[in-house]
């Protein structure tokens, strides 16, 4: 039974608000998504990675047979496509490089981001209980002077 049950008898409405039961002590415990995010950025990089070294691989795959080509047919072509291919797969090389570097990047940004700091801290409790707890703790203090 919610708590708008009287005012909506009253108006003949009904309520469109949904009261959800919280866990203990009103808190609302939030999922932290961060290790998806750390697996799926493995995962593309894994990805991106493989199909780099394929293209790499098909890349010097089609130089080696231009360059036959080329050498056969001594067609000025020939040689200009054979120099787009070199182009390309150096190209890729580089794009692999690149892809390493950003993986550390990140790498670095996330040892750099462990810190946690709590700025605002909430007491949940009485006031009596945090009277009793400013005075426990002063008593200690006092303590161990």
């Amino acid at each position: 039974m919610s708590s708008y049950d009287p005012i909506d008898e009253a108006l003949n409405t009904t309520s469109a608000i949904e009261v959800s039961n919280t866990p203990e002590n009103g808190c609302i415990t939030r999922k932290d998504s961060t290790k998806n995010i750390t697996d799926d950025v493995e995962k593309d990089y894994e990805y991106t990675r493989a199909n780099l070294y394929s293209l790499i691989e098909k890349g010097q795959e089609s130089l080696n047979g231009i360059m036959e080509l080329a050498g056969e047919s001594a067609s000025p072509r020939a040689y200009e496509v054979a120099g787009q291919i070199i182009k390309s797969v150096a190209d890729t090389t580089d794009k692999l490089m690149e892809l390493q570097k950003k993986v550390k990047e990140v790498d670095e940004e996330k040892a750099n981001t462990t810190n946690n700091v709590t700025n605002n801290a909430v007491f949940v409790g009485s006031t009596s209980d945090l009277s009793k707890m400013i005075k426990q703790q002063f008593l200690n203090n006092s303590n161990k002077e």
